[in-house]
């Protein structure tokens, strides 16, 4: 096959994960999808992790997941036979991965499906080996790239810029420098090699952990065990951050509103930002909520930027040519596109044309689904990854060290612009 078939848009992956998300949005919309399997959170017995009535919904879950990414692999690679062999197992993880995940201690603290996929995953590959069946369906990137196209869905322009210039000077101002400035320290002071481990670890930093850490990671290409660096600190640290911050706040005396847009701004999972915003009240919760919702607005917009950077300069600077613009788009990653698209979307054609409750439910699904695209991500990069790799990427602790200063960084100057714009909320 010459280079030229292989950069068409039916056999390349960056393509089919935004033909992907396109027909999952589209099915939701219709109708066609209504519901997802979605697993309970539990104490106690374990058995309530995973209740009789799930099975069936569950395996059907698997098959329809199974059958759109197939559709893809298909397409792509002409052979299925061999995925369609190791996606059950690889989906039957993802599963328990969720159920581990949805302990409501575990759950609350943020040790949740995500983090418990990786472990599932890494324990399984270091312990028994990476076996040839399970091999073809170790599909991370078209499980990410396709997840973080839904996820793109989720941001309504409605909603995030419901604080206005005030939101907006908290979260599109702070991230955008902490980012700079991260990168600029890992790069330039501590010399940390894997500049697509700083980036990854800079946007996990600075924007919204998880969802940014992959979506940077798939933008310049970091490793597997990169992603899962970044991850592992960004989780550690978010839940300290949740529960010290609301102390530090009372300690400080900081008004409602500018409590919530520092948390909003700082503490990297939606999740937690509405827990550390709770302790602090109502009103805190709020806020930190739509400055957190607003900073997940950048995703794209950052892709984008690391993208087009790491083509144009990085890449260069390590002795590639000065590429052309075809060149740029060939490389450039085609979900950020997609990701952006289904914002745009649903804001602006779905929204007003539909209404409010329509979307909702339509989120519902994509939702749903996103999260277990994820699960399935991190459950593959857990099995191609090795306990070997991973303590070579923290060698010298340099990872935690960029997150540490990295974030102390962060959190003064999210202070600043949260006193300077809610000083008068």
């Amino acid at each position: 096959m010459v280079s030229s078939e292989r950069d068409r848009w039916w056999n390349r992956e960056d393509w089919w994960t935004v033909w992907l998300g396109a027909v999952i949005i589209a099915g939701a919309v219709l109708g066609l999808v209504s519901t997802i399997p979605k697993l309970p959170k539990w104490y106690g017995n374990i058995a309530d992790a995973l209740p009789g009535e799930l099975v069936v919904p569950l395996l059907g879950l698997g098959l329809g997941i199974l059958v759109l990414t197939g559709a893809a692999i298909w397409s792509m690679e002409g052979r299925v036979r061999h995925y369609a062999v190791g996606f059950p197992f690889v989906f039957l993880l993802a599963v328990l991965a969720y159920g581990i995940g949805n302990h409501t201690t575990m759950n609350h603290y943020g040790v949740n499906d995500i983090i418990w996929a990786l472990i599932l995953g890494m324990v399984f590959s270091n312990v028994f080996g990476k076996p040839n069946w399970l091999r073809p369906a170790l599909r991370t990137e078209l499980f990410i790239k396709t997840g973080l196209v839904l996820l793109g869905a989720e941001i309504l322009f409605n909603r995030v810029l419901t604080l206005g210039v005030r939101g907006l000077g908290v979260a599109w101002i702070g991230a955008p420098l902490a980012v700079i400035f991260i990168y600029w320290l890992g790069t330039k002071v501590m010399k940390i090699q894997s500049k697509e481990l700083v980036a990854t670890v800079a946007t996990a930093t600075s924007v919204c952990g998880v969802s940014a850490a992959i979506a940077t990671g798939a933008s310049v290409r970091a490793k597997k065990e990169e992603i899962s660096a970044a991850i592992s600190i960004s989780v550690i640290f978010t839940v300290i951050m949740m529960v010290v911050m609301p102390f530090v706040i009372d300690a400080i005396g900081l008004s409602p509103g500018v409590a919530g847009a520092w948390i909003g701004g700082t503490v990297d999972s939606t999740g937690a930002v509405v827990v550390a915003g709770s302790m602090v009240g109502q009103e805190a919760m709020e806020v930190a909520a739509i400055v957190k919702m607003l900073q997940n607005a950048l995703i794209g917009v950052i892709s984008f930027a690391w993208a087009l950077y790491w083509v144009t300069v990085v890449q260069r600077g390590e002795g590639s040519e000065r590429p052309s613009a075809a060149e740029i788009w060939k490389r450039f990653p085609k979900f950020v596109l997609g990701f952006m698209g289904a914002s745009l979307v649903m804001s602006f054609l779905f929204l007003p044309g539909l209404g409010q409750d329509k979307v909702d439910s339509i989120l519902k699904v994509t939702t749903a689904l996103r999260g277990w695209l994820f699960a399935l991500a991190f459950v593959t990069i857990g099995l191609d990854t090795k306990f070997s790799e991973l303590k070579a990427t923290f060698r010298g602790n340099a990872p935690v060290k960029l997150y540490l200063l990295g974030q102390a960084f962060n959190l003064v100057a999210s202070l600043i612009l949260a006193a300077v714009f809610f000083r008068n909320f």
